[in-house]
């Protein structure tokens, strides 16, 4: 059976891909430290679970309206008002299986069949694959050469603050030029904010609060990452009413909704007590402190990320990403993200994610060393 051009035409995700690798090992009895998962390793809070169980026990069980649980519209709408300083209602909040879904609707929704889209080498590995399935290009650029990269067919700019792979943070000089240009050339703006919780120094900021923004900028969220509910597949996305009403639309003929419990557990998140995302970003900083001081001990080049809970280490002196996940998968069972599977330019660095615990990241940095000496 032949496939589509569209589905040929985009690579299995790297990341998942790598989680295979690591599940198959351990069936095989391998000791596997596994430095690609994109999630957090804390459980889902105990109140957000309850949440979920008492709805669930209340019989919630049923499909919700396409654009969400109202009463969880109405909350992000509060939060996004409150914390991101967006001018938003309800009627502009889609509630989402997940915000890689909110951003898979949302290019199907605006892209044209060769229509451009600009990202920031290194990104996040979806993306390209987003905008590749719903018709677009991607045209790869850096924050100096934005103004090149734009054309007559740019359509849209994808931002992700804090970053994946990178863990930069995005700050107001940045920000502020990136909205310039997409207000000159009439350009929309995905934002992608999933880590904005996890921030560590430096404030996280939205461009849609930014002065003729919020008309031309979706953000996208979710509560994968700020609460460890990557398995229960809640996101949402804030958009300009047309949007999310083409959204919900493209909702209503493909997932119908976002899972019905779920969306009570989310509500309470949002809503509920807040003193787990602390504690949560504070493990975090303690993880990152230990991972970039023990690679740079090592002699591998890694800078201090800002946000999110990934390094993007060089490792061109050791013979690239590429090379160096393979030797230290074979060698050391240790797992790792070749850096080129987050852009053309990015290949000589691998990613590693410190969502694990202190004992996994001493005892993988353990057979870095010992892989790579």
């Amino acid at each position: 059976m032949k496939l589509s051009s569209r589905i040929s035409g985009v690579s299995e995700s790297a990341t998942i891909k790598l989680i295979d690798i690591s599940n198959r090992l351990k069936r095989e009895g391998k000791n596997v430290i596994n430095f690609s998962f994109g999630e957090p390793d804390f459980d889902t809070p105990q109140h957000i679970v309850e949440a979920a169980k008492r709805a669930m026990d209340a019989g919630f069980t049923h499909y919700l309206p396409s654009g969400g649980l109202p009463e969880l519209r109405v909350a992000v709408a509060d939060k996004l008002r409150v914390e991101n300083k967006l001018d938003v209602s309800p009627d502009n909040v889609v509630i989402t299986p997940g915000a890689k879904y909110a951003i898979y609707a949302v290019l199907s929704s605006l892209i044209e069949d060769g229509d451009e889209v600009i990202l920031f080498d290194p990104s996040w590995v979806t993306y390209e694959a987003c905008v590749k399935l719903a018709g677009g290009k991607v045209i790869w650029s850096t924050f100096n050469g934005i103004s090149e990269a734009i054309t007559p067919k740019t359509r849209l700019i994808i931002i992700n603050s804090p970053n994946n792979p990178a863990g930069y943070v995005l700050g107001r000089k940045e920000l502020c030029e990136i909205a310039d240009l997409a207000i000159d050339h009439d350009i929309s703006v995905i934002s992608d904010e999933i880590y904005e919780k996890m921030v560590y120094g430096s404030k996280h900021l939205s461009i849609g609060s930014f002065d003729g923004m919020n008309e031309r900028t979706i953000t996208i969220n979710g509560f994968s990452k700020t609460y460890a509910m990557t398995g229960w597949r809640v996101g949402y996305l804030s958009a300009p009413e047309e949007v999310a009403r083409a959204v919900k639309r493209l909702q209503q003929h493909s997932t119908t909704c976002a899972t019905s419990f779920a969306q009570y557990g989310a509500l309470e998140a949002v809503r509920g007590d807040q003193s787990c995302v602390v504690e949560m970003v504070n493990r975090f900083r303690e993880r990152r402190d230990l991972i970039v001081s023990g690679l740079n001990d090592i002699g591998i080049d890694c800078q201090m990320p800002d946000g999110a809970f990934y390094v993007f280490a060089d490792v061109a002196a050791c013979g690239g990403g590429d090379k160096v996940t393979e030797e230290l998968l074979k060698k050391a069972y240790v797992i790792v993200t070749p850096g080129g599977s987050f852009g053309p330019g990015s290949g000589s660095c691998i990613r590693i994610s410190y969502a694990t615990s202190m004992d996994q990241i001493r005892a993988g940095l353990e057979g870095i060393k010992t892989c790579l000496a």
